[in-house]
């Protein structure tokens, strides 16, 4: 019994399958998070409840989940949100599944499924169309691809509050960076409307979304992975604009993340919203939005020289490689040695955290662990079609092969980097399979997966590069770093261009620089 609730909970893993087959009982799979208060609120209502709690205990093996830390589970057992109430058969195959459930919408779902077991047995399950095994529909990567991602900000963008689609408001960072290069205005009237709405102007950070459309009624959680994604969407507006409206929102949430979510090596994952029982913060550190809160970290320190973010990501980063990241290049999820390894999206952020330490703070030994995480990542998931969310074992549904766009993304745009940064093409090449695994479905796409259209444009055209010629930390290279194009690349301490100099390229056309004033100039000549 956990969480003041009457259930018998088991924890996610074999032991539970294995018991419901012994049982010949089908499982409840309770999704949940310690941010999450509606989880909460059913625990109360719902699993406190003692005849509901003695149903599930005799007829079925009840299992909570924590979707922060099995996010491999999240995607596969997810039903549109937390909480997720899924019934499975002993084998994994759903049977059912709902989203809050109070007292007496519970007892219809345990007849129904009860009914449906008695019938059918280990019939009664069914795979997701996600999980059948098919990979996704690959295609040639081509500008097309941009041009329609670029028209789904026009089309999909909400011209009175700005944002895209209806309600529920989500801030969609990843869109936000795509349309800072593309369609500016956009982007910065969603910037805007973000620190309206979500903003917490009293505690700093944001909260996760806005119920309504013109985004009022924010749900007040706070998780790190949000927060970092927005730092960094908003230090990015920073440098294209130079206005202080969008650097104090990323300050005053970097305030936010080492004041309430440091714990002490690493970044916690989330704060929930208060309660009248206090607000729950779990301060358990996660590969995957440490190595995102590194990167954003030190985008903003690259644009504003800040000391505080440029000590933490440090610190976070010095963790990340010590903790988190085995001597093969396997990243474990969170510290402990029941936490899931090599899953994608940890292994693809710990990349592009990587990645961009080398680039800001001239970190040869991060650069190091980018590659080995790169390289563990093209041997333990790539499968020849494309990268799998995890590997293809474990209980449940975790056998089925699943192929996140995501993480894809994520992945392919920091091997982009990794290639620059290590004169080795082969990451590009294996960046290219990884976006064209899904180029098949192109014209299906709508701006929340717009970043998809950013690393293809990268891939199609020729990225700008600015190779420096002294240390990290330089005026040079300090000047590099702030040119307003944030898919560029910056190498400190490259050694062609000769000792105080830097060489501007954009594929084959180059200039090659010796003042910080001359950057700018060269950059819009190769623009030309």
């Amino acid at each position: 019994m956990t969480d003041g609730t009457r259930v018998e909970w088991r924890e996610w893993g074999p032991a539970a399958f294995d018991e419901a087959r012994r049982r010949g009982a089908p499982v409840l799979l309770a999704l949940t998070a310690t941010w999450c208060g509606e989880c909460h609120e059913m625990d109360a209502r719902t699993y406190g409840e003692p005849r509901i709690a003695a149903n599930l205990n005799d007829g079925f093996v009840p299992v909570r989940v924590d979707v922060d830390r099995h996010p491999r589970v999240r995607e596969r057992y997810n039903v549109g949100g937390f909480p997720s109430t899924v019934f499975c058969t002993p084998d994994g195959k759903r049977i059912a599944g709902a989203g809050f459930l109070g007292p007496d919408g519970m007892r219809q779902v345990i007849d129904r499924v009860r009914e449906r077991w008695d019938a059918s047995g280990m019939d009664a399950g069914r795979v997701p169309r996600s999980l059948g095994g098919d990979p996704p529909p690959a295609g040639e990567v081509t500008d097309r691809i941009e041009a329609h991602l670029a028209g789904q900000l026009d089309a999909q963008f909400d011209a009175e509050f700005g944002g895209w689609g209806d309600s529920p408001k989500f801030p969609l960072p990843n869109t936000i960076e795509f349309a800072l290069k593309r369609d500016r205005a956009k982007a910065r009237q969603t910037l805007d409307a973000v620190t309206r709405g979500l903003f917490d102007e009293s505690e700093g950070g944001f909260y996760r979304y806005a119920r309504t459309r013109d985004w009022g009624d924010p749900d007040r959680a706070k998780l790190l992975a949000d927060n970092a994604a927005l730092v960094r969407a908003f230090a990015h507006a920073y440098c294209y604009t130079g206005e202080e409206a969008y650097r104090r929102p990323a300050d005053r949430t970097v305030e936010f993340l080492t004041d309430d979510l440091w714990n002490g090596s690493a970044f916690g994952g989330s704060q929930g919203p208060e309660t009248e029982s206090g607000t729950r913060t779990d301060l358990t550190a996660f590969a995957d939005s440490n190595a995102l809160t590194v990167d954003a970290l030190l985008t903003l320190t690259a644009y504003t020289d800040a000391d505080e973010p440029r000590t933490y990501a440090r610190r976070a980063l010095s963790t990340l490689r010590s903790e988190f990241v085995d001597d093969d290049g396997t990243v474990r999820h969170w510290t402990d040695d029941t936490a899931p390894t090599c899953c994608l999206d940890d292994q693809a952020h710990t990349v592009a955290a990587g990645v961009r330490a080398a680039q800001v703070l001239g970190d040869d030994d991060a650069l190091e662990m980018a590659r080995r995480v790169a390289d563990r990542t093209i041997d333990a998931l790539f499968d020849g079609d494309a990268f799998r969310d995890g590997p293809a074992t474990g209980p449940g549904l975790l056998d089925r092969p699943l192929y996140p766009l995501d993480g894809a993304v994520t992945l392919a745009d920091a091997f982009l980097d990794l290639a620059v940064l290590t004169g080795d093409d082969r990451y590009r090449t294996v960046a290219r399979d990884a976006v064209g695994a899904f180029a098949g479905a192109w014209d299906r796409f709508g701006v929340q997966v717009a970043g998809y259209g950013a690393v293809c444009a990268r891939l199609c055209g020729d990225s700008l590069v600015v190779s420096v010629g002294e240390d990290a930390g330089s005026d040079l290279h300090r000047a590099a770093l702030r040119i307003a194009d944030h898919e560029k690349v910056v190498v400190p301490d490259a050694s062609e261009p000769e000792s105080g100099t830097a060489v501007v390229a954009v594929g084959d056309r180059s200039r090659t620089v010796s003042s910080p004033s001359d950057l700018a100039d060269a950059v819009a000549s190769l623009a030309e």
